[in-house]
């Protein structure tokens, strides 16, 4: 029994116990307490995610410093496959057809730039660090992958790639002061950017400043948003008895919007509690990155801590209307194969990363 549950991860499978009921229990409701196709499917994922996390843990973890360009690079040639031969769904060119499930490069990229990131840092000495042109390459790493998603077009994962990217960087020891500069550089700079946004993104970012501007169009998912979440109160309206969700006013509600229909049916309390696993979540990771002794395991560990924060965090933001809409999944929760199976590899890394290092 202990080579299944071994006894040093009981903390993280608590977690995730509890996550992973909770997205059982959101994806039932979201859809109206059907026991149909689109359940099943989640619980397989599930089942799919827990299997594929224990292979991770099972692997030497040697092997992942040593393939972490090699699976860089293969992400990386993945991405421009998508750019030129890929699928197109919901206005999107992100998924690759592999004929008996479609493969999505984006959720795996993020994976591999932490990778590749802490295979470059662990073999730079501590002064090496210190000196910006031993962090052009990862620069780079970061650079090249984001401007491909962004062309798919996917803002939003581009965005917390290169958030991903940046902050590993920083954290690798980037002189601050020339950090603080660029970063500052970067944001001056947005407003350039506003004319190389699609039509639809430009919306959401007007709709993000004047919700009210367009209360059936553009303005619909946020304004809806916001009243589901306001009508669950302190307690919530009760399992199954969303108004806003059953009656199909709050659009994506498995998926983007999965986080408003736990929050109408729990409440304040409840919305707390699946905040309070995600952090726990985050805490693990954080705390994994400090006890191993590796400096590969210790940036990557640092890297997933950060992956998970920042979809928690802009997920949870867009929703409740402190960011504009993207399209950021809620991990765990949100439904879809390619995210789940991404988050179930990042625990089996930590865990793998714990086991000797």
């Amino acid at each position: 029994m202990r080579v299944f549950f071994p006894s040093e991860f009981k903390i993280l499978f608590v977690i995730l116990f509890g996550l992973l009921l909770v997205s059982f229990l959101g994806q039932y409701s979201a859809f109206n307490g059907c026991w149909d196709g689109h359940v099943q499917r989640h619980i397989v994922r599930i089942i799919a995610g827990v299997v594929v996390m224990w292979c991770i843990y099972a692997v030497d973890f040697k092997f992942w410093i040593n393939f972490a360009y090699v699976f860089y690079a293969f992400v990386f040639v993945s991405l421009i496959i998508v750019d030129l031969l890929g699928i197109m769904k919901l206005g999107a060119q992100r998924w690759i057809d592999l004929y008996f499930f479609t493969f999505q490069p984006s959720e795996l990229m993020k994976l591999a730039l932490i990778l590749s990131l802490a295979r470059y840092y662990s073999l730079l000495s501590p002064l090496e660090m210190t000196e910006c042109k031993y962090h052009i390459s990862p620069i780079f790493l970061t650079l090249l992958p984001s401007i491909l998603i962004f062309k798919q077009p996917d803002l939003g994962t581009a965005g917390l790639l290169l958030c991903v990217g940046l902050g590993i960087v920083f954290l690798a020891g980037f002189p601050l002061k020339i950090f603080a500069t660029l970063i500052i550089s970067c944001i001056a700079l947005c407003p350039l950017g506003w004319f190389y946004l699609r039509d639809y993104q430009k919306n959401r970012i007007l709709t993000f400043l004047e919700p009210d501007r367009d209360p059936l169009g553009t303005g619909y998912h946020i304004l809806q948003s916001k009243i589901a979440i306001g009508s669950g109160h302190v307690f919530g309206r009760g399992f199954l008895q969303g108004t806003q969700s059953k009656l199909n006013f709050l659009p994506e509600k498995n998926t983007d919007f999965i986080f408003t229909t736990i929050a109408e049916e729990t409440g304040f309390v409840g919305a707390l509690f699946v905040l309070f696993l995600f952090l726990s979540l985050c805490g693990y990771m954080f705390w994994a990155a400090a006890e191993v002794r590796l400096r590969f395991a210790k940036i990557m560990c640092y890297g997933l801590g950060m992956l998970v924060f920042l979809h928690v965090f802009v997920n949870v933001a867009m929703v409740v209307g402190l960011l504009p809409i993207v399209g950021i999944p809620l991990p765990f929760l949100s439904y879809g194969g390619n995210a789940m199976i991404m988050f179930m590899i990042g625990c089996g890394l930590v865990m793998s990363a714990q086991k000797k290092y």
